[in-house]
C-alpha cells in the first residue's frame, strides 16, 4: 500500500520552494541516481522451491482436495522436478481420502473433511505413502455453495509434513472459486518454501 502525500498533491515532487526569503527552489538533477532501479522480480514459489530441493536432494508429495492438483501442476511445472516430485492424490471425496490418503474414518465423522485434523492426517498419509521427506495438503471448500456459519465459503487447512513433525494452517479466503483455489495453492507453496528456507533447517 502507498502513502499518500501529505500535502493534498499527490505526484508533485517535495523540493524547497520559495519561502519569502530569497530562497529558490533546488533543481534536482534528472539522472539514474534520482530514479532508483526497480528489484527484478523473484522467481515463481515453485521455481525456488525446486532449487533447495535439488541442492539438498529432498522429496515431496502432496494430497490435495479442493485445489484439485493444482499444487502438483504448479510443482511440476518447473523443467526436472522429476528429481524431487514423487507424485500426489486428488482426494476430493472423503472416501478417496480415506483409501489414498489415510485419513481415519473417525476423523471424517468427528471433524469433517474441512478441519485440522483432515488435513494433517492427509499430510501423514500421503508422506507414507509415497515414502518422501517433505508432504503438502490441502482440504477446504472453495464455493460458490458448501459453507455454514462454522465453517464458512474459502477456509481453507494447508498442512506439511515433514521429518520434524506437522505443520498446518488456517486461511478463509474470500475470493470466488477460482481465486480461492488459486490462494490455497499459492499458501501451499508458501508453506513448503519457509520450512525449506527457514534458518533452523
Amino acid at each position: 500500500m502507498s502513502n499518500g502525500n501529505n500535502n493534498g498533491n499527490p505526484g508533485k515532487p517535495a523540493g524547497n520552494g520559495g519561502n519569502g526569503n530569497g530562497a529558490h527552489s533546488s533543481h534536482l538533477d534528472d539522472t539514474a541516481a534520482n530514479h532508483p532501479t526497480q528489484a527484478s522480480p523473484q522467481p515463481p514459489l515453485e521455481v525456488r522451491i525446486g532449487q533447495v530441493m535439488r541442492d539438498r536432494g529432498l522429496s515431496v508429495c502432496a494430497a490435495e482436495s479442493c485445489t484439485g492438483g493444482l499444487i502438483l501442476h504448479r510443482l511440476t511445472n518447473v523443467p526436472g522436478s522429476s528429481a524431487y516430485v514423487m507424485g500426489g492424490f486428488v482426494t476430493y471425496s472423503n472416501e478417496a481420502k480415506v483409501k489414498f490418503a489415510r485419513v481415519s474414518k473417525k476423523t471424517l465423522m468427528r471433524h469433517g473433511a474441512v478441519s485440522e485434523e483432515t488435513a494433517l492426517e492427509m499430510a501423514m498419509g500421503v508422506r507414507a505413502a509415497f515414502g518422501t521427506d517433505l508432504a503438502l495438503s490441502v482440504t477446504g471448500i472453495a464455493g460458490p455453495g458448501g459453507g455454514t456459519d462454522h465453517k464458512p465459503v474459502g477456509l481453507t487447512y494447508i498442512a506439511l509434513g515433514s521429518p520434524s513433525g506437522e505443520r498446518v494452517v488456517r486461511y478463509v479466503w474470500t475470493g470466488d472459486r477460482e481465486s480461492n483455489k488459486q490462494q490455497s495453492a499459492e499458501a501451499a507453496l508458501k508453506l513448503l518454501y519457509d520450512y525449506l528456507t527457514s534458518s533452523s533447517r
